[in-house]
């Protein structure tokens, strides 16, 4: 087995990424503490091909040092907004068609594994801050919940890692079945 170099992926060029055909999703980051997790976002929604991604609050904002260590250029390739109030967000991508998911653990949450993506729907999927997760006013408004299932010690995944895993998933479902 041979790794394969970086010129034999064969991947777009940022021009052609803009202009090629998205996975209906638009990520929020509500309130996201670490640069290095919203840098790591960007490459994640970049490795996606997600429309865009909406920074809300304290969330860090490109360009930034911090978040190119972990973005590695995919602040150039995703679209990207930003907005103090993540209600507004929601209240604005709901106004365009967009259901509304938190990715968190809550009372009549879905587990990732049985929720089942409407290919002629859009989607706005939610993820929190590191210690708060969703804030209790945006759960408020949210048209469903999301909730990865976990079987070790720990109460939670690093926002990330919940991003890349809801991301494959979404992708897996809508673009590959």
């Amino acid at each position: 087995m041979q790794k394969l170099k970086t010129t034999d992926l064969n991947r777009v060029g940022i021009e052609e990424f803009k202009e090629q055909k998205k996975l209906p999703v638009v990520v929020v980051l509500d309130n996201v503490r670490s640069m290095n997790n919203v840098g790591s976002a960007f490459r994640t929604a970049d490795g996606f091909a997600i429309e865009k991604m909406i920074l809300c609050g304290i969330t860090a904002q490109p360009p930034h040092r911090e978040i190119e260590k972990t973005a590695i250029g995919a602040t150039q390739s995703v679209n990207w907004e930003h907005y103090d109030e993540t209600l507004e967000v929601i209240r604005k991508l709901r106004h365009e068609g967009y259901e509304i998911i938190a990715i968190e653990q809550a009372v009549e949450s879905i587990m990732l594994n049985t929720f089942k993506p409407d290919t002629a729907k859009k989607y706005a999927l939610i993820f929190g801050n590191e210690v708060n997760g969703v804030s209790e006013e945006v759960m408020a408004e949210i048209d469903k919940c999301i909730e990865i299932p976990q079987f070790g010690t720990k109460h939670s995944f690093n926002i990330v890692i919940s991003a890349g895993i809801v991301l494959w998933d979404f992708y897996a479902k809508l673009r590959l079945q």
